[in-house]
Order: C-alpha cells, then sequence, then structure tokens
C-alpha cells in the first residue's frame, strides 16, 4: 500500500493522540492520489460480510463506505425502521399497588412480535381502530390465595396468580384479521417477562391497542436494544519481541489478539493473529521498552456493525429493512434535486420570454 492510500485508508493511533483523522469527502484532498467517487468503483470496493448471525444477534462488516453512510444506517436501525408497539391501554379495572399512568407506561415497551410490513400507519387524530393499522389484547388477571396450602409463606406458592406475565395477554383479532392468525408470531409476548406483580384479591383487566411507529417518535417502536459499529483495528509489529518480552506484549493486548509462536530454535516469539478483537486500550504504550515495536491502526472504510434485535425482527431483516429506507431518502432527495431544477428552468424561460 502506497503512502497517499494509506494516509486516505488508515487512522493512526498514537500515545496521546489520533492522527489523520481528517475528512476526505472531496477529491484532490491528497495530491497524486484519485479519491474520485464512480459507481464502478464503489461497485468494486463495497461488500457486506456477515460475521455471526444467532437468534438475536448479528455482527457483520460493511466495506468501501465513508463514515456517513455507516452512521446513516445505525440511526435508521435506532430511529426509523417501524415496529409495532402497545399505544393505548383502556384500563377498566386495577386494584393492584402499580398506578394506572406506570403500568401503562411498562406495558408500552414489551416488544410486540407482529410483522409491522402487514400493517398501515394510523392516520394522525383517527380514533378508529381497523384490522390494517391495530392489534388488540386483552389482559384479565386476578390474584387468589392458593387454599392447597395453609403454612407457606412464599407469595409464588401462597397466590396463584400472584405475577403478571406477558403470556397473560391474550390477543383478539379484530374483524378482517382472521387471515393474520397464520402469520403474526407472538412468541415474544407469550413470554416470561414479567409485567406487574399482584397481592391477595387483586385483579387487572386491561384492554392494549397497539400501532404502528417508529423509535424517532417513542423509543418503544425502536426495533433494536443495541446498534453500534466501530473501525476495523490493525496493528502491525516493526520488529520481533521473544520471550518475556512477547509474554509482556500479548497482555498489553485482548486474549485472543496476540499469539506466542515457538520458534525453531525454541523461543517463543509474538504474532498478530487476530486483531478484529482488540479495543484499542493503547496500554502498549505505557510500556517504553515496547511502544517503539507497535503501529497502531484503524481502517478507515471499514465497519464491524453489532446488532442487536429486541426480538420483534430478526437482526439481518432489520438491517436490510434499514437500507431500504436509506435507498427510499436518498430516491426522494434526487426526485427533489430533479425538480427544483426543473423549476429554475421554467423560471429562467419566463423570464427570457
Amino acid at each position: 500500500m502506497s503512502h497517499l492510500e494509506e494516509l486516505r485508508r488508515k487512522v493512526n493511533l498514537t500515545e496521546y493522540t489520533i492522527d489523520n483523522v481528517n475528512s476526505t469527502d472531496f477529491p484532490g484532498t491528497y495530491n497524486g492520489y484519485d479519491d474520485s467517487w464512480s459507481q464502478g468503483k464503489f461497485e468494486e470496493t463495497f461488500q457486506i460480510d456477515i460475521v455471526s448471525l444467532s437468534g438475536c444477534d448479528m455482527e457483520f462488516d460493511m466495506v468501501g463506505v465513508d463514515a456517513a453512510i455507516a452512521n446513516a444506517v445505525r440511526r435508521i436501525l435506532l430511529a426509523e425502521v417501524p415496529t409495532m408497539a402497545i399505544e393505548t391501554v383502556s384500563i377498566w379495572n386495577n386494584t393492584s399497588i402499580i398506578q394506572d399512568e406506570v403500568l401503562a407506561h411498562r406495558l408500552g415497551l414489551i416488544p410486540i412480535k407482529a410483522d409491522p410490513r402487514l400493517f398501515e400507519y394510523r392516520q394522525k387524530d383517527s380514533e378508529e381502530q381497523t384490522s390494517e393499522d391495530t392489534i388488540q389484547f386483552k389482559l384479565k388477571v386476578k390474584c387468589s390465595r392458593n387454599t392447597l396450602v395453609s403454612d407457606a409463606t412464599d407469595p409464588d406458592v401462597l397466590y396463584k396468580n400472584h405475577k403478571v406475565y406477558t403470556r397473560d395477554m391474550e390477543w383478539v383479532p379484530l374483524p378482517g384479521q382472521e387471515h393474520l392468525v397464520s402469520k403474526i408470531d407472538l412468541t415474544l409476548v407469550k413470554g416470561l417477562s414479567r409485567s406487574a406483580e399482584l397481592g391477595d384479591e387483586m385483579e387487572l383487566d386491561l384492554e392494549l391497542h397497539c400501532v404502528k411507529g417508529i423509535g424517532k417518535d417513542h423509543a418503544k417502536f425502536s426495533p433494536v436494544a443495541t446498534a453500534s459499529y466501530r473501525l476495523l483495528p490493525e496493528i502491525r509489529l516493526l520488529r520481533r519481541f521473544y520471550d518475556d518480552e512477547a509474554e509482556k506484549l500479548q497482555k498489553c493486548f485482548s486474549p485472543g489478539v496476540i499469539d506466542l509462536v515457538e520458534t525453531s530454535d525454541g523461543r517463543k516469539v509474538a504474532k498478530v493473529v487476530n486483531a478484529r478483537l482488540d479495543t484499542c486500550s493503547r496500554n502498549v504504550f505505557r510500556h517504553d521498552d515496547l511502544k517503539d515495536g507497535v503501529l497502531l491502526q484503524k481502517v478507515r472504510d471499514h465497519f464491524i456493525f453489532s446488532v442487536e434485535s429486541t426480538g420483534i425482527l430478526a437482526p439481518d431483516v432489520l438491517v436490510s429493512e434499514a437500507i431500504k429506507i436509506l435507498i427510499g431518502k436518498c430516491q426522494k432527495f434526487l426526485q427533489e434535486l430533479d425538480e427544483g431544477a426543473g423549476d429554475k428552468g421554467r423560471q429562467k424561460k419566463g423570464k427570457r420570454t
């Protein structure tokens, strides 16, 4: 890699500062290096590699884009991918010690595992619920004493329905939602998330209404628990480290970054085996005998994404939806540019006539 290319693609981590962090959004920032954008070059360098995908967690690499694009994907994941969440709670009876507004807020944060793509946004100021924009639940639970037990002190044994779980919520399909019974998976709602605790003879009788929304309006609609990225670390050893010095170097990095390899003469030498595991703590710079032999960098256009879904949609689906939303924003922006150019052209033509 040439010096100019390294300046363009690498961020340097020094003992006290981080060098080469200047933006290079404009071609010609580095004389002699062609960093102009073209679709062909982008298609050649851009790639997405899924590193791990299991349950609600996903890690993938996005390579060949600037931080602005990576951050746009992250922000859309947090705030603009729609989900279904409880919007209104009709409380017919609440004799628990939890206040109505606290109970409603707690219920609103329960993830609703229903595909938002099957529903429409409810119109503003609309009080009518339809099968296209609303999911309805009922929650009716009453705590009673367990007559089969007399000397127990544990409330879970002494009472029935002492703890209220999301599994106690019952979906009530609205007219016209019969065809959705096989398409909506409410297993997450039927899980064991605790919603409230009741004492003897306390009762809850609620009606819950879920609507489609985005995290920008309220955090309860956000489909991810976390969505973050970091640049790919790169570690270069400028000289060889042997034996005790190699072990000392190994302890300066996260487990799995540095390995000790035995040489032909029986000595141990340090070797970088997996730099992406490093947390970039820069502990190596605390040792005067080590810091001059190590170069720490980050690859500017290689982003390691970590996405943890709340369980509403699979994380790979969320990323796909976020990219679709980003594409839609770009298309809308280009359309507005074309319309603005057309209006400007008509204004000039009117002045000439």
